[in-house]
């Protein structure tokens, strides 16, 4: 398996006849993103973000809509405490992890 930096890759449709990443590859591919947890038996992976204010956040939610739409794979996005923000990824088609959680996190951690 390569992994290389996933910056430079892009998502891939995915048409849930793929077998989610084994717990070996997950922690493979975790070593190359920072700050990010791995729930929920290793179906997804989370990272929370803190911001100065309200505005802040709700900026940075926008922004990660826009490149999850972009990329063309979605996470859970959850905007509490007035200036907190949950992410939570997954690939729903196949109830587990692949390469694209991983591709859009560390896309995330340079917005």
């Amino acid at each position: 398996m390569i992994i290389g930096d996933l910056t430079q890759k892009s998502c891939r449709a995915c048409e849930g006849f793929e077998k989610p990443m084994s717990l070996e590859d997950i922690n493979k591919y975790m070593q190359k993103i920072q700050g990010w947890s791995i729930e929920d038996n290793g179906n997804k992976i989370t990272k929370e973000f803190k911001f100065k204010d309200f505005k802040t956040a709700l900026e940075f939610v926008n922004k990660v809509g826009e490149l999850a739409e972009k990329e063309g794979h979605h996470p859970n996005i959850y905007l509490h405490g007035y200036k907190k923000v949950r992410i939570d990824l997954t690939t729903h088609a196949i109830n587990g992890l692949s390469e694209n959680d991983f591709i859009l996190a560390s896309k995330i951690d340079l917005i």
